[in-house]
């Protein structure tokens, strides 16, 4: 179901002079969230749809810019008129969550007590930090309930903590390659990646952009390691398998097999344009999500809270997070006689799945959001 772009787009800036206190203890006394919208809210202001944004996403989830027509949107695939998320029926939030460095405030914009960027200075920010924020700019819109709120991978999370924290302003939650929580798995492969950056001689605890450099090293590490996590073993096979660059061994340790030239292209282009510190907040994000912790463990106690429909979305090559992760979810949910569908999808992409244009897939969200009454 290819439908239409939803074509030009442009951003926006909300500015919030209240304070926000955060999980962490650390207060950011003021902060700017950039935000893009597409399609037209209705009188009722009943058809909202909150996307959340993964690791390394941000506000430009779909379109382009009018300046930049080959800067398409991060999941443009499945939103505009005649798409799953569809613009002539839905209006759409994405933005750029705090900490981040796509212009809402993070690490890199100006700390107001000392005019030079927050740095490592930067307060840690927790999922339960974007969806109070997040909430903030509902308000802001005039938005009392999201239809839905829908993510892949940590947007998934942010998903499942607005059905936790905010059970009366969230009417359906689209839960996408998505965890409960972290395995120690995970928790390893994070901490390796921030090693990368920490320990980059350029990194200067965080204070780099006083020095004139970046981390890009440790940064670039970072990107290759995650990014053999977000493929399957199968789909590198397919499209790299043991092919030579050049032919023919060269004895060396330059770059000789196809997989290497394209995680160091990966990794060289994420560097160039993301921020070491954004990384590193995200990660720990990732990292302390559990919001069982307080109910002792017991996820079943935690969902009775909830009161959205849910869909549930899992691919059966993700290695990373688990469709036995999202059943997780799933069974919490039919525990407590919750509303809730699940889907597994045998694409081929590994965690990566979720940002795909695949037909059933996309159908499955499409029957999904077009069964709402707004």
């Amino acid at each position: 179901m290819p439908g239409q772009s939803v074509g030009a787009v442009q951003s926006h800036c909300a500015h919030f002079s209240e304070p926000i206190e955060l999980r962490s203890g650390g207060v950011l006394p003021a902060y700017d969230l950039v935000y893009e919208t597409y399609g037209t809210l209705n009188a009722a202001k009943s058809n909202a749809i909150l996307v959340c944004h993964a690791l390394s996403g941000h506000h430009h989830v779909a379109g382009h810019y009018a300046d930049q027509p080959d800067n398409i949107g991060w999941w443009d695939n499945i939103i505009g008129p005649g798409r799953p998320l569809d613009t002539d029926r839905y209006f759409i939030v994405g933005l750029n969550n705090l900490g981040g460095c796509h212009g809402s405030t993070g690490p890199s914009t100006p700390n107001p007590a000392t005019g030079q960027p927050w740095g490592a200075d930067f307060p840690m920010v927790a999922v339960s930090d974007w969806v109070e924020a997040q909430a903030r700019l509902a308000d802001r819109l005039g938005i009392d309930a999201w239809a839905a709120v829908i993510g892949g991978s940590l947007g998934g999370m942010q998903a499942l903590r607005w059905s936790i924290s905010f059970p009366e302003r969230i009417r359906h939650a689209l839960i996408i390659a998505s965890a409960p929580r972290l395995s120690a798995q995970n928790i390893a492969f994070n901490d390796v990646a921030r090693q990368a950056i920490l320990t980059d001689p350029d990194f200067h605890g965080g204070h780099y952009y006083a020095h004139g450099v970046r981390p890009v090293r440790g940064l670039r590490l970072a990107r290759m390691l995650g990014h053999i996590t977000y493929l399957s073993d199968d789909q590198m096979g397919e499209k790299f398998g043991r092919e030579l660059k050049n032919g023919s061994f060269s004895f060396d340790y330059d770059v000789e097999f196809q997989i290497e030239s394209y995680l160091r292209y990966q990794g060289d282009k994420f560097a160039g344009h993301f921020d070491a510190n954004t990384y590193l907040l995200m990660t720990k994000a990732l990292d302390y999500f559990d919001p069982a912790r307080l109910d002792g463990g017991d996820l079943k106690r935690t969902m009775a809270r909830t009161r959205a429909g849910f869909l549930v979305v899992s691919f059966t090559t993700d290695w990373r997070f688990t469709p036995a992760r999202s059943r997780e979810i799933v069974a919490a949910l039919v525990a407590n006689g919750r509303n809730v569908s699940y889907a597994e999808s045998s694409l081929n992409f590994g965690h990566d799945s979720f940002l795909m244009e695949d037909s059933h897939y996309h159908g499955v969200i499409d029957a999904y959001l077009r069964n709402i009454v707004l």
